[in-house]
């Protein structure tokens, strides 16, 4: 069904508001000359923004789509940037950029006096080691832009666990609502603070260490052989997608 159609219905009292925006958010679909599909309608129907996944894709067609995504939507997320991706968004988009991690290879570009929402509540990152902080700020902004406030605890792992008692103290008193950890290694703290904690973990193994290690294998199998319930996993280094999770989390438990 096209747009006036669904406007015409609307009027006449055929569709209600809800009805009306429900079939609105399946039909955000912006396709950008010969090479991408823009899904622009995920925000309004999920709750998660479409992130631009750069790897594989040209300079000028990664332009192309953050250019669509903000005009579509407000804002376009791009994550994985290679070093010419990075600074064809910085030429294009000067003024545009709000967030820029080189670590974490993610920008936010934003269109004039768009803002981002504040409402979602709290959730925590926390990282075994400073090697994993670049996939815990993918986790940690990804979850800021769904409109979470993000509290931080770096290197922390297991150790020198005793490392973790005060920052975990401070979010668990801040109403945070779901935590995400973040660990490559032997991939253990996870388990740890899962089993000390009330609320959903969200265990996120990084390809950090060596051996079987540097590829993040191991922590991976680790986590998903804990015996601690209320831990789940995402893959290896995926920080976008523990950051929408534990976001969604959030969502869930304030409404």
């Amino acid at each position: 069904m096209d747009l006036r159609r669904l406007l015409e219905l609307l009027a006449a009292g055929k569709l209600s508001v809800g009805e009306a925006e429900s079939r609105l958010s399946l039909t955000g679909i912006d396709a950008l000359e010969d090479f991408a599909r823009l899904d622009t309608g995920r925000h309004a129907r999920k709750g998660v923004p479409e992130v631009v996944y750069a790897p594989g894709k040209t300079a000028e067609q990664l332009v192309k789509i953050c250019a669509a995504m903000v005009r579509a939507t407000g804002s376009a997320i791009a994550s994985g940037l290679e070093e010419g991706q990075w600074q064809a968004l910085e030429k294009e988009f000067p003024d545009r950029i709000t967030t820029a991690d080189p670590r974490a290879r993610i920008m936010v570009i934003r269109a004039p006096g768009q803002e981002r929402s504040s409402d979602a509540g709290t959730i925590g990152i926390i990282s075994a080691g400073t090697a994993d902080i670049p996939v815990a700020e993918q986790a940690a902004i990804m979850a800021g832009e769904m409109g979470c406030t993000v509290l931080r605890a770096y290197d922390v792992g297991v150790a020198g666990v005793h490392r973790l008692a005060d920052p975990l103290k401070q979010m668990l008193s801040s109403d945070t609502r779901a935590l995400v950890v973040v660990a490559g290694m032997e991939g253990a703290l996870p388990s740890v603070v899962s089993g000390l904690v009330p609320v959903p973990v969200i265990g996120l193994p990084t390809s950090t260490g060596y051996g079987l290690g540097g590829e993040g294998i191991t922590a991976l199998l680790a986590m998903l052989q804990s015996c601690s319930p209320g831990l789940s996993v995402v893959n290896i280094d995926n920080g976008i997608g523990a950051g929408a999770t534990a976001a969604l989390i959030a969502k869930a438990a304030g409404r």
